[in-house]
């Protein structure tokens, strides 16, 4: 088979595959239009040892998965509900609420998932206060050498979480893609025995066509 060939499916049956990736595209498009909004706040709380030591280093590489426990219960999701008089229970909060450590930059990530994005942001600003002020409570007992200092890194900002519409559509039209192509190739499989033009002959013998009998157009 040759290119030729190929060529000629496309401009026969490359309608099917085109209208395919439409319906498939334009459903994947309605159904994220039809979804509820879900926005993330996300708020980041940078650690940092007092001196550039090794070993305190690493020491705080080792303590913040315990700050993310700490953080990650239901008194201090408790504590943010009171401060800003939210109408939840400590459970709902946290439901909400993802609490991640990067060893590698300190950095204790709080995301909060939810469908009212201020409210999203406030939520994850407000538990990131409460680690730092943590933080400034247990370094009043060390020496200054010996502390770890926390910081708000800027204010929590929020998006749109989910849908991803334009990632949605794009996974529709890929998807409407394959399958025009597999319906293609079905009907192009199940008409491969049937003899049409010159081109058929050949592809089904293998073999060159020397000549053709015109039909004859006076015949009634």
């Amino acid at each position: 088979m040759n290119l030729t060939y190929y060529m000629r499916i496309v401009i026969r049956r490359g309608w099917i595959v085109a209208l395919a990736v439409v319906i498939t595209a334009g459903a994947a498009f309605g159904f994220s239009k039809l979804q509820t909004p879900v926005y993330r706040a996300s708020q980041k709380v940078l650690l940092q040892p007092a001196r550039n030591d090794f070993g305190l280093t690493e020491t705080l590489r080792y303590l913040l998965r315990s700050y993310v426990v700490y953080l990650d219960t239901d008194e201090q999701a408790a504590n943010a509900i009171e401060r800003l008089q939210l109408d939840m229970t400590p459970g709902e909060l946290r439901s909400y609420t993802t609490i991640n450590s990067d060893p590698t930059q300190l950095v204790i990530q709080v995301d909060v998932d939810m469908e009212d994005g201020p409210l999203a942001a406030a939520i994850a600003t407000e538990l990131g206060r409460l680690l730092v002020e943590y933080r400034t409570e247990d370094n009043r007992d060390l020496q200054r050498e010996d502390r770890i200092d926390a910081k708000l890194i800027d204010t929590a900002t929020y998006g749109i979480h989910t849908p991803k519409t334009k990632i949605n559509t794009l996974a529709g039209a890929v998807l409407g893609l394959l399958l025009g192509g597999a319906v293609v190739f079905a009907l192009e499989y199940l008409e491969s025995n049937i003899v049409r033009r010159k081109e058929d002959v050949e592809r089904f013998l293998d073999l060159p066509v020397l000549a053709a009998i015109p039909a004859d157009d006076t015949r009634s």
